[in-house]
């Protein structure tokens, strides 16, 4: 499992050097920044989210699945409840990006390939129907916390038809009545959507080099990581055990709850005008600290088993 954190952390890493060196040599501007985000907004995750909507979880028996679902859902109730009270005292522009960055993690990349090296594949099944919640709200809730329209019915139509929603639409169906996408549609899905890490962290690089490394660490990003790393698993962790669940079912949702900030964070912030400084430090901030709080949450959830 160790092997297999270290050798992510490393690509994501490395894939920030790339940005920030392309950044540094004038190869990606200001333009082409926003062009990038574009790119990744409205081509690349679409179909990121088509294809995770996609994924096998026929396996997993009905009762598992309505657990599953039922623990994640109440998740982003308490992602959502968080990022509504637990962040007034944080001014505008940096407040959007600590209440999406709630909602948001990064367990698409992360949290699958660790769920199943710790639980093995019905692990990754079971990451699989977690996320689904998630991937709506990013994208509805999580949006909005970033729309600066005045008026709510052009808020939720801005937030309903979004590109991201959208595709999340298309994959619920898709999901729902199990239909087989046809091969060369999908092969350019999965083309596209096999981008999404290597094409957000380049992004995130490109942040990088504008930011000040010294002013990585500071109070507002050690409170946000330590509710984003430590306190939402620790509620998910204790209400499992007082429910009893299941301990594999249990260890699944904690340790995907424990995930660092998502990378559309830094996306999302640079294209409604929100701090991106803010954001790409609470990527990376987060990022780093999970090497030490993922392993620590695996070894607790491996010893209930």
């Amino acid at each position: 499992m160790l092997a297999t954190l270290f050798q992510l952390m490393g690509t994501m890493f490395f894939l920030m050097l790339v940005g920030a060196l392309l950044r540094l040599t004038g190869l990606i501007d200001d333009r082409a920044k926003k062009s990038l985000t574009d790119i990744i907004l409205y081509a690349i995750l679409p179909c990121n989210i088509i294809k995770a909507f996609s994924s096998n979880i026929s396996g997993c028996g009905a009762e598992d699945f309505a657990t599953i679902l039922i623990i994640a859902i109440a998740v982003q109730v308490m992602a959502l409840f968080i990022s509504k009270f637990l962040y007034g005292f944080i001014k505008k522009g940096k407040k959007e990006v600590y209440q999406y960055g709630t909602v948001c993690s990064n367990s698409g990349f992360l949290g699958n390939p660790i769920a199943e090296g710790v639980f093995g594949t019905t692990g990754l099944m079971y990451a699989a129907v977690f996320l689904i919640p998630q991937r709506i709200v990013m994208w509805s809730a999580g949006v909005s916390f970033f729309s600066k329209e005045d008026n709510r019915v052009e808020t939720y139509k801005k937030v309903l038809t979004h590109p991201c929603m959208v595709a999340t639409y298309i994959g619920l169906l898709i999901m729902i009545i199990n239909f087989k996408i046809p091969s060369f549609i999908n092969g350019a899905i999965t083309a596209l959507s096999n981008c999404t890490t290597a094409m957000t962290m380049v992004y995130v690089g490109t942040i990088l080099v504008d930011i000040n490394i010294k002013k990585l660490i500071n109070l507002q990003q050690i409170y946000f990581s330590f509710i984003r790393l430590i306190v939402m698993p620790s509620v998910v962790y204790v209400l499992c055990l007082i429910a009893k669940i299941d301990p594999l079912i249990s260890g699944v949702c904690v340790l995907l709850t424990g995930m660092p900030a998502g990378s559309t964070t830094s996306l999302l912030a640079a294209k409604y005008e929100a701090d991106e400084d803010a954001a790409a430090q609470s990527v990376v901030f987060t990022t780093i600290l999970s090497i030490i709080t993922i392993p620590i949450w695996s070894a607790i959830l491996l010893n209930n088993l």
